[in-house]
């Protein structure tokens, strides 16, 4: 093994991995090279690289505590490992604990009284890891101080549970609920888009016909001054709220503020918000304008006649302020700086294209823009404080009308490396690397989603709190919370800089320690939790979701056996989720008629000729199969199928796969709109940026004229059916 390999065997990188087709493939030693100096490792020479292996390897053994310590809430004794020196056992410990609450509680040991929980050496010095004994306390977050032999250390300490809120403890029936992309809805209020008016009237009506969970795509702040930057799995940080979803007529102070008025009644303003509202897809530059430029006039009247007087409004914003604390301010802060700098080059996507002095947080010129733009930076500021607000009042009107769950949100698995997060935390990210997913059947070369990793190690250094940040943020105003890609949290595959997604490295993460703190968010927040586990899934994954009180994510496209026959419901786990869909596939409508392999074939996404022939050639099966299940089951009868040649959808077969999954155990389900509507194009086509119009499409009815749709009407009387609210 070679010194480098040493290394990355220390950090956690995999020297293999088993692909989709159960072959071998070695890690490139270039690509491994390239994602260690990206971490910051000096690779100059062999003693570097060796003396920076020896300090991973023998660092818990050389420091007192490790950097962050998880205790087991359900044990009845909590204690942690502390490494001592033989040569120090006569010297006397003390401890002290830096609660959560404030208080602060000390203590001293006996280091011979303590049991051995380990041993080693590190040259000619003997070590033991001794348990220390804690006194029980609150699960949370906690700080504790070691002193030995006058050595004094510092860890996180995190008493966490095993489970998270499971859906038992939320309703004692089966559940079920609609998803949306928030973008795509549609009202008579709407400029240009879905916003959280248009959420809270879906809420309202969509609980008076038995829903009891509202799904939606990521949240997450994108660019305010760069709205073509439009994927909601891109986001600048996983922390607050996308400002273009803001309802600007809802806003407190928008009936009273004159200036706004008299721009949105002007005639002008009213034919952009029809021209807007007109448009095939979503122009989102279009509809940022006329939001932006509202919200300016209203920022204006709010610090002029609110914050002035300190009215209620006002008082909410800085309680909202101080709540969110640097964290808001940092981002605000990225939002002034993103804007002044793409005034001056409108091609500066990011902090990567500012000048040096700008891409330190912290630098001297930072400081000085934070003092002379302070008005904008509380602009920014303003925006997330009434977005919040606004989400709130959703997730309250969910509250009022009994929904047990209510907004499902969703956490994106990382950031765009030019946002704000890994502007403001670099230590904690991997400026160059990114997340992706090894080759497989239908992305042949690879996929490299151009989204920062987080370092495990620099993860646990800080106590996780990256991580805990995006688990309160997303969970703040939402009964469950959807993991994207939750499989990264164990490992998770990094694109070398500059290389090709083809060559990527697994590094591993400390899957149950996460878990944990999932668990510990979970219940803090009553917010049930679901782990997109779709893909090449490890053996044994599902086993420790399961085990941490996660719910699978189960879809039925795949949930097949190696025959192709389906799994009929009852085989089903009580513990997932479970849809029809998600917005990376088909509809139903577009997979029964093969709307999908003619946008594969259109936009030369197969690697070759041959695949598109083989897979056109399967949905005929794949049809003949579905049709079969859906039949045994007594959901469809052989007088209701659609026409296979050609393939057409019909009303029958959207409601018999809907009824088909509600009759299975899991405690949720989930029914993407554009499955309710019967809609035939999908959301998004992953492998595509421009070629199709992901995240643009706007749905083709009015929020309340959903309901009169036969499918939707269909749906509703199947789950009133199948899984009544209340039963």
């Amino acid at each position: 093994m070679t010194p480098m390999q040493q290394l990355a065997e220390q950090v956690g990188f995999h020297p293999s991995y088993k692909d989709c087709y159960h072959n071998t493939v070695y890690a490139n030693q270039d690509a491994l090279k390239a994602l260690l100096e990206a971490m910051d490792y000096d690779l100059s020479s062999e003693h570097a690289i060796l003396s920076a292996a020896e300090r991973l390897q023998h660092g818990e053994w050389q420091k007192l505590l490790a950097d962050t310590c998880i205790v087991k809430a359900e044990l009845s004794q909590y204690s942690v490992p502390v490494s001592v020196r033989i040569s120090d056992k006569d010297q006397p410990l003390t401890w002290q604990l830096a609660l959560e609450n404030g208080q602060t509680l000390t203590g001293s040991a006996d280091l011979h009284h303590l049991a051995i929980s380990g041993e080693g050496n590190v040259g000619e010095v003997h070590y033991q890891k001794l348990e220390l004994l804690l006194p029980h306390i609150e699960q949370g977050y906690h700080q504790l101080t070691v002193t030995v032999a006058e050595h004094t250390e510092r860890c996180h300490l995190i008493v966490a549970p095993k489970t998270c809120l499971s859906p038992n403890e939320v309703a004692n029936y089966r559940m079920w609920g609609l998803a949306a992309q928030l973008y795509s809805l549609k009202s008579d209020n709407s400029w240009g888009m879905g916003d959280f008016g248009d959420l809270k009237t879906l809420v309202t009506q969509s609980a008076e016909r038995g829903v009891t969970a509202i799904g939606l795509n990521p949240l997450h702040p994108l660019y305010p001054n760069n709205p073509g930057h439009i994927s909601p799995y891109s986001p600048t940080s996983r922390c607050f709220l996308n400002t273009m979803y803001i309802d600007v007529t809802s806003v407190d102070n928008f009936t009273d503020c004159e200036a706004a008025q008299a721009l949105v009644n002007s005639a002008d303003f009213q034919h952009h918000v029809s021209e807007a509202n007109n448009k095939e897809f979503i122009d989102y530059p279009y509809a940022a304008h006329l939001k932006y430029q509202v919200l300016e006039l209203l920022y204006q009247d709010f610090t002029a006649n609110h914050l002035a007087s300190n009215s209620d409004f006002a008082k909410a914003y800085q309680q909202f302020v101080d709540e969110m604390g640097d964290d808001l301010f940092e981002l605000a802060t990225f939002d002034a700086l993103y804007e002044h700098f793409r005034n001056i080059d409108e091609h500066a996507y990011g902090w990567k294209a500012w000048p040096k002095a700008y891409q330190d947080p912290h630098s001297d010129e930072v400081e000085a823009f934070k003092k002379d733009h302070a008005e904008r930076i509380g602009y920014f500021q303003f925006l997330q404080f009434v977005a919040d607000r606004q989400l709130a009042a959703a997730a309250n009107e969910a509250k009022a009308h009994q929904m047990p769950i209510g907004l499902y949100m969703d956490l994106a698995v990382g950031c765009d490396g030019s946002g704000a997060e890994v502007w403001a935390d670099k230590h904690s990210y991997v400026a160059g690397a990114a997340v992706g997913a090894p080759p497989d059947a239908m992305n042949t070369l690879g996929q490299d989603w151009g989204l920062t990793p987080i370092n495990p190690v620099a993860l646990k250094q800080k106590g996780y709190m990256p991580l805990v940040k995006a688990l309160r943020s997303n969970m703040r105003h939402a009964g469950a919370l959807r993991i994207d890609h939750v499989l990264g949290l164990m490992r998770q595959y990094w694109v070398a800089p500059g290389m090709a997604a083809d060559q990527g490295i697994y590094i591993t993460f400390p899957l149950e320690d996460i878990f944990r703190i999932i668990a510990l968010e979970s219940r803090r927040n009553r917010c049930v939790v679901i782990g997109e586990d779709l893909g090449n899934v490890p053996d044994g994954f599902g086993d420790i979701m399961a085990e941490y009180g996660l719910l699978s994510y189960k879809v039925l496209f795949f949930e097949r056996w190696d025959t192709g026959l389906y799994f009929r419901p009852e085989l089903y786990p009580e513990q997932s989720m479970v849809t029809v869909s998600t917005h990376d596939l088909s509809t139903l409508a577009g997979w029964w008629t093969g709307n999908d392999l003619k946008w594969r074939q259109d936009l030369n996404l197969y690697p070759n000729e041959q695949m598109g022939i083989d897979e056109r050639a399967g949905r005929v099966t794949d049809r003949e199969q579905l049709l079969a299940a859906l039949e045994f089951e007594g959901v469809l009868k052989r007088e209701e199928f659609p026409s296979t040649q050609p393939a057409q959808m019909n009303h029958a077969l959207s409601r018999a796969a809907q009824a088909y999954l509600a009759k299975a155990p899991s405690r949720v389900l989930l029914v993407p709109v554009e499955d309710a509507l019967g809609l035939h194009e999908q959301v998004n086509i992953p492998g595509t940026v421009d070629e199709h119009p992901n995240w643009r499409r706007r749905l083709p009815l009015p929020i309340d004229q959903f309901w009169l749709d036969t499918d939707m009407k269909n749906l509703v009387d199947v789950m009133n059916l199948e899984r009544p609210k209340g039963e």
